[in-house]
């Protein structure tokens, strides 16, 4: 039973194999790609669209201001920042040796390379994080995007994301969330249960 088993398969492969087309040159990005006449509107717009929100503000500390102005992150017990002056953290995060213990972790604030208008997505990396289920454990994330770091469309951000060149790298957008069960929106199933970009201006 296990010959045939495996004489089929290899069977399967072998025509899989004589089918091949081979290799196919990877599409450029170079294109008349979709731009928007203010794309930090834009950004705005896909983000809340899907149950986000993005709040700009001029300089760090009246983003630290308009942080502590977020319900969520008011109410949180534990917390954690890796962006300076927004933010605080309460426990010594450098001394998390397990990701597991991140698990109780209320509010995090973390920061993001660039925002694309196209879907309100920020692509974010590990670098000089020490843990990167933070983009995902805890109950509510902030994350911190230098306002002119956004870019119009996908395209534009595949050609600007550093890929491959990180341990790990992702486009995030939120909350997260799932309508798999009974066709019910479930906000928070698997993520963070609200997502705040913060577009800060330079001053």
């Amino acid at each position: 039973m296990q010959t045939a088993i495996m004489l089929a398969r290899d069977d399967i492969l072998a025509q899989v194999r004589r089918h091949s087309t081979g290799d196919v040159e990877l599409p450029g990005h170079d294109g008349n790609w979709i731009r928007y006449p203010d794309p930090r509107r834009q950004f705005a717009e896909a983000l809340e669209s899907v149950g986000g929100r993005c709040i700009a503000v001029a300089g760090v500390p009246c983003a630290h201001a308009r942080l502590e102005g977020i319900p969520e992150y008011a109410a949180s017990n534990k917390r954690c920042s890796l962006v300076p002056g927004i933010g605080q953290s309460n426990f010594n995060l450098a001394a998390v040796s397990d990701p597991h213990a991140l698990e109780d972790v209320d509010f995090a604030v973390l920061p993001g390379d660039f925002a694309v208008a196209e879907n309100g997505a920020v692509w974010v990396t590990d670098v000089d994080l020490p843990h990167r289920v933070l983009y995902f454990l805890p109950q509510h994330l902030a994350i911190v995007v230098p306002a002119r770091n956004i870019v119009h469309n996908l395209h534009e951000a595949c050609e600007r994301a550093a890929i491959g060149r990180t341990p790990f790298a992702a486009f995030v957008s939120g909350p997260s969330k799932t309508a798999d069960i009974e066709q019910a929106l479930v906000i928070g199933a698997h993520g963070a249960r609200s997502l705040t970009v913060l577009l800060v201006e330079p001053k």
